[in-house]
């Protein structure tokens, strides 16, 4: 018993001696970890770096980030400042926020910041893409000029340059109001029949996976012109929801991480979308009009220079991240927010009333959308731009420092990433009253809060790098909001409002379950298979 005893007390000892040790490896480590960024900061300049932590070693902050969502910024800023270190992504990073701090380094750009997404971003949509230049979710519209070789020779553009204004007018025929006055009916079918769908649904949907399917749909048929089958749209759609689930993730090559499945991913999809490609080459007669994909071969041919098959396979791939993720997520809280204010919506109603969208006794009036029927209706205007403010789709742009510089008093290093911050520069902005209340009346030509500052409000970025495709981006939603609210009616199939994650865009965390009552907008009538539904609900 006594050597039982003796043999106990020395496992535990032993337990005890080791725990110690690793506690101890661990606090030295992350001691090491933080005074290894430390060492960073420029010499030549006076000033501290910002305040923050780098997390542990390697993974820094990014398992705080991914669980956090939301609160990760708003935590750290409140603790730490609008300028903060830390460490995400696998490399260290200063977030900033409120509009002079963002302004300085949205108009530094080429000679104090260059713009970068995280490694992981970069290597998954291919080395023939913007992002490997240029980056940002919102400037990938606008800069899907690395289609072709053409636009990936050009020298680094600066505005004011020929460089810079050739790739510039490129992009202007795409989102041109030409181009958009093409796109509108198409779009609108899309969205006619996705809602229909919804409608006949005899269960509630998950709006933010059918929002995720509806805007993937309207980049590959709209925007690109492929006619790829149901079926096989179905099947390329699920593996490019497992792609983008892991675009944003740890830069780390192994066996079941976020980053292999990601790449897993990219590989089937080009198979996918080079057997697209191909066919849309070889078929180019029937077409109405000419989509992105078509002016931008037609442009790069007029410069002479050809696209490898492999430029357009990841030029077209980034197409549709650009349009894909922000504008499901954008819809979804679109929707939600009609939900949550009726009252909005009736407005909404009305204003479509004005202008001889909606017949007075509710029902759809005939004929396609136009333009300058869209750009009359001011106050779906304000309702989008509400939606921007307050549900912005990203957190921010990244930006890799090019020389030391100071900021709210600190100094950014030379060779640091810094992410400026879109959603809490909203929330933080004094030109906004009631921040956090849905009021899209603050946008009115009465109160224009928007107007007081041009760094306040930058749902789509700002400076040289702003996004061109943000005319196409609020087009697409515009329509959706007419079409709801004149050929849809529905109600949330929970009892609450789910939870809000911010990662890798702001979506609802289990999904957004909505039951739709549809009303033919081609019969001006309640489809027959609703009418007992909607009855109940009146």
């Amino acid at each position: 018993m006594l050597f039982e005893g003796l043999e106990l007390v020395s496992a535990l000892a032993t337990l005890a001696a080791c725990l110690v040790s690793v506690t101890l490896l661990l606090a030295v480590s992350q001691q090491l970890w933080q005074l290894r960024w430390a060492a960073t900061r420029d010499k030549s300049c006076k000033l501290p770096i910002p305040k923050g932590s780098m997390g542990f070693p390697l993974i820094g902050e990014t398992g705080h980030w991914l669980l956090q969502g939301s609160g990760f910024q708003s935590s750290r800023r409140e603790k730490y400042g609008n300028v903060f270190k830390t460490h995400l992504l696998g490399r260290p990073l200063i977030r900033v926020t409120g509009a002079e701090n963002v302004r300085k380094i949205l108009m530094g750009e080429h000679h104090l910041v260059s713009t970068e997404w995280p490694r992981s971003t970069r290597m998954l949509l291919g080395p023939n893409t913007v992002s490997n230049s240029i980056g940002d979710i919102h400037r990938n519209k606008r800069k899907v000029r690395t289609l072709s070789s053409f636009f990936r020779a050009l020298p680094p553009l600066t505005s004011g340059s020929p460089t810079c204004l050739s790739a510039f007018q490129v992009f202007s025929k795409i989102f041109s109001h030409e181009a958009l006055e093409s796109y509108l009916p198409k779009i609108q079918l899309v969205i006619q029949d996705t809602l229909r769908a919804w409608s006949s649904h005899p269960e509630a949907i998950n709006v933010y996976q059918e929002a995720q399917k509806l805007t993937f749909r309207m980049a590959i048929r709209v925007l690109l012109g492929f006619s790829i089958p149901e079926e096989d749209l179905g099947h390329l759609f699920e593996v490019y929801q497992q792609f983008v689930e892991n675009v944003f993730s740890l830069p780390v090559d192994l066996p079941f991480s976020g980053y292999r499945r990601g790449i897993q991913a990219r590989q089937i999809l080009q198979k996918g979308l080079e057997k697209a490609i191909r066919e849309k080459l070889q078929c180019t007669q029937g077409k109405d009009y000419s989509d992105a994909l078509d002016l931008l071969i037609e442009s790069s041919k007029e410069h002479g220079k050809e696209m490898t098959m492999q430029e357009l396979k990841d030029g077209t791939l980034e197409l549709i991240f650009a349009a894909y993720a922000t504008t499901a997520s954008a819809s979804t809280s679109l929707i939600m927010q009609l939900l949550k204010h009726p009252t909005v919506l009736e407005k909404l109603r009305e204003e479509l009333r004005a202008h001889g969208i909606l017949h007075s006794g509710g029902c759809p009036c005939e004929g396609t959308l136009r333009l300058d029927t869209l750009s009359g209706l001011r106050y779906l205007d304000c309702v989008i731009k509400e939606v921007m403010r307050l549900f912005t789709p990203i957190s921010g742009g990244y930006r890799t420092v090019l020389q030391t510089f100071e900021l709210d008093g600190f100094q950014i290093p030379k060779g640091w990433s810094v992410m400026y911050s879109i959603r809490d520069t909203h929330d933080t902005a004094p030109v906004f009253k009631d921040v956090n209340v849905f009021d899209p009346d603050r946008f009115s030509q009465a109160r224009s809060e928007d107007k007081d500052g041009r760094f306040h409000y930058l749902p789509f970025g700002g400076g040289v790098r702003t996004c061109l495709g943000k005319h196409l981006a609020k087009l697409f939603l515009k329509v959706l909001a007419v079409e709801l609210a004149s050929t849809s009616r529905f109600e949330l199939a929970t009892r609450t409002f789910p939870r809000i994650t911010l990662v890798p865009v702001l979506h609802p965390v289990d999904g957004l379950s909505v039951k739709f009552f549809g009303l033919d907008s081609n019969q001006n009538k309640i489809l027959p298979e609703t009418e007992a539904m909607l009855s109940a609900t009146v």
